[in-house]
């Protein structure tokens, strides 16, 4: 019996004004992140491509200096409840804090979700780095890093749980005996934990994944923990190195197999930049093009988000600084100084790099050429896939769907039509199993 050939998992994260910073400026680019047939159009490009998932970002604080998206944009779950009717197969995903809400109403709107997109829907856990979000949350300040995980990880688990308190079969709607419900197969969750406690059962029936899929891109050890306890795919931050690459996924993978779970059972999607051009000189010309409208101002604030100091009042051509590490973005602070000390760069150069993907990967070349790298970081062991960040919608999405993937798909390695019906399809994942019954307190 012949073994199925490993495929790549491709998905895109979204910004409607482009992952990088200038790139609404671009000629024929959106300049708009709150706009539906922006957000519409870039989702059925995804499904044109045959992508596994759609998935857009969120902040709880408005931030003018960073990023244009990040001025005005679409509350996550909302936005991804009306793609679902406007797609048919590709997997959507949004991000839900776990520091400013509640497990009970994350677990109602993702089965919701489920429900409405027929199994497409997806959980991005995130635990917040923006310390000015609190100030909207009746809180003075952010909970420091490794608190925020150790919340996030005893909220993951009541989400979990309450979509595992039905069974699949629990309504019967037998109209002969006029039972709607087997009471049986509901039961409540009875959590009493340390941050949260929950009775349950959930108000809606089992999701038809089972559970949503869950996405994790924590890179700090806390990250990874919860990363290998609960995440179905992580998005990680990768700075181009492969030794570097292949260590973290290694490391992953075998801190899945600790927590009893199978390496397959996690997906690991380093988030990569693609420029793409018809000749290698020509996808330079046009990243020179973007990075030339970039400020020293914005780019400065930005790489001291990224790496959590000022950097304002360094000189631009001396060396990077040492800094300590902070709560703020481990994993891309750790990206990007292990990059600029490999690389020996000055503060000038990481701040063109950092403004460019923000601290993400950029891969510059023709079609091929980028077909040439992903492959590589693919069968080398550094992937399960890659969340494509387009520089720009739509014409950097559309590159990439109508040159990049193409060239995927004549490799074999990536596929050329959608098999199942559910995100838990495209991912080769079964459904979950049911969480043992606990005991009522």
């Amino acid at each position: 019996m012949s073994v199925a050939k490993r495929q790549m998992h491709l998905g895109v994260f979204v910004l409607g004004t482009g992952n990088h910073s200038a790139g609404w400026r671009y000629d024929g680019a959106t300049a708009s992140n709150c706009s539906w047939p922006v957000l519409q159009s870039i989702a059925r490009i995804a499904e044109r491509g045959k992508f596994d998932l759609f998935f857009i970002s969120d902040s709880l604080a408005m931030d003018p200096g960073d990023h244009p998206s990040f001025v005005s944009r679409f509350e996550p779950t909302t936005l991804i409840g009306a793609l679902s009717a406007v797609t048919r197969h590709v997997g959507l995903g949004a991000t839900v804090s776990t520091s400013f809400g509640e497990p009970f109403h994350v677990a109602r709107a993702f089965a919701s979700l489920d429900h409405l997109s027929g199994g497409r829907a997806a959980w991005n856990v995130v635990t917040s780095t923006n310390s000015a979000a609190a100030l909207n949350f009746s809180k003075e300040r952010h909970y420091e890093h490794d608190l925020r995980y150790e919340i996030a990880t005893e909220f993951v688990d009541v989400v979990r749980g309450l979509w595992d308190c039905w069974d699949d079969d629990a309504i019967i709607a037998d109209r002969a005996t006029g039972t709607f419900l087997d009471r049986s197969k509901v039961r409540p969750l009875n959590h009493k934990g340390r941050f949260f406690s929950v009775k349950g059962p959930l108000n809606i029936q089992r999701c038809p994944q089972g559970h949503p899929i869950i996405i994790q891109a924590g890179g700090s050890p806390p990250g990874q923990e919860l990363s290998a306890r609960s995440a179905d795919l992580v998005f990680s931050v990768v700075n181009g190195d492969p030794a570097a690459a292949k260590a973290a996924y290694d490391s992953l993978k075998q801190r899945v197999i600790t927590h009893g779970r199978a390496p397959e059972a996690v997906s690991v999607l380093p988030g990569v930049m693609p420029i793409i051009g018809e000749t290698d000189a020509q996808a330079k010309e046009q990243l020179d093009l973007l990075q030339s409208w970039l400020t020293s101002t914005s780019a400065l604030t930005l790489v001291s988000q990224r790496l959590g100091h000022d950097i304002s009042g360094y000189p631009l051509d001396g060396p990077i600084p040492e800094f300590p590490q902070t709560d703020r973005g481990q994993a891309f602070s750790k990206a990007l100084f292990d990059m600029a000390r490999r690389e020996k760069m000055t503060l000038r150069d990481l701040y063109n790099v950092t403004a460019a993907a923000r601290g993400h990967w950029v891969i510059c070349g023709t079609p091929r050429r980028i077909a040439d790298i992903l492959e590589s970081w693919f069968t080398g062991g550094m992937a399960d896939g890659f969340v494509v960040m387009p520089a720009f919608f739509p014409g950097a999405f559309d590159d990439f769907v109508d040159k990049v993937v193409p060239e995927l798909q004549r490799r074999g390695l990536f596929r050329r039509e959608y098999t199942g019906l559910t995100l838990r399809d495209h991912l080769g994942l079964a459904l979950p199993a049911r969480a043992p019954e606990r005991k009522t307190a």
